[in-house]
């Protein structure tokens, strides 16, 4: 691909987009060496500041490795990086099936946080998933009030769970360009309207009942990922 000089606004940016995608596309290869800051700076026609933001940036992202006093290479993403690079780039990023992806990751996690709810949430948390529980069934049958209700619920069983590392996963499955929360209800209609699911799994967790709560989130959460498989079938 071809890179452009920069906008005189968000320069950082714009440099950081284009290294990014340039990269993820192929056009630089892991083990390759990225140009050096000078030519870049020559290139995008802006200071080298602004490309050693953005190659910073790209070493957070796991897809450079920067040497001081030498070259800046490129790392292969599926071996370096992280989450973020999904919720940062999901559209750019070549993994065709990365929704349902996300979706499945989803899954599993909510499946094993409404199991680690039940067995060792506080009775605060597990009111408040009920509370949760109860806007979901109130928000019927509105499917984008009762996608952000559903969000709400999972981020209280999340959260009840208390697993740290559940709940920064979550954070990112809810945010950025690849967001849960971003899919449109409509792909995710069995899942919201299954009210009683929802009470079941309310209930579950309630009364420590773990294993029955495992079960029940997972129903409710891989009904998106059978309507997937129907609608391509």
């Amino acid at each position: 691909m071809t890179l452009t000089p920069a906008p005189r606004s968000s320069v950082s940016d714009h440099v950081f987009a284009q290294l990014r995608d340039a990269i993820l596309s192929g056009a630089y290869e892991p083990e390759s060496a990225l140009p050096s800051e000078r030519d870049l700076a020559a290139t995008f026609e802006v200071n080298r500041h602004a490309v050693r933001e953005a190659l910073r940036r790209l070493q957070q992202l796991g897809l450079v490795k920067v040497s001081q006093g030498g070259a800046t290479r490129v790392l292969d993403w599926r071996a370096h990086a992280g989450l973020d690079l999904a919720m940062s780039s999901g559209d750019i990023l070549p993994v065709g099936t990365l929704v349902r992806d996300m979706m499945e990751m989803r899954a599993c996690l909510g499946a094993d946080a409404a199991r680690l709810c039940a067995l060792r949430g506080t009775p605060a948390a597990k009111e408040h998933v009920t509370a949760c529980v109860d806007a979901v069934a109130a928000a019927a049958p509105d499917l984008d009030r009762m996608g952000e209700a559903n969000i709400a619920l999972w981020r209280a069983i999340v959260a009840g769970s208390g697993n740290v590392a559940y709940l920064l996963a979550f954070n990112s499955l809810v945010s950025g360009a690849l967001a849960v929360g971003h899919v449109p209800p409509t792909l995710r209609t069995a899942e919201l309207l299954d009210v009683a699911g929802h009470r079941r799994l309310g209930a579950h967790i309630t009364a420590g009942a773990a294993d029955s709560a495992f079960a029940e989130a997972q129903a409710l959460l891989t009904a998106p990922l059978s309507d997937r498989k129907e609608t391509r079938a």
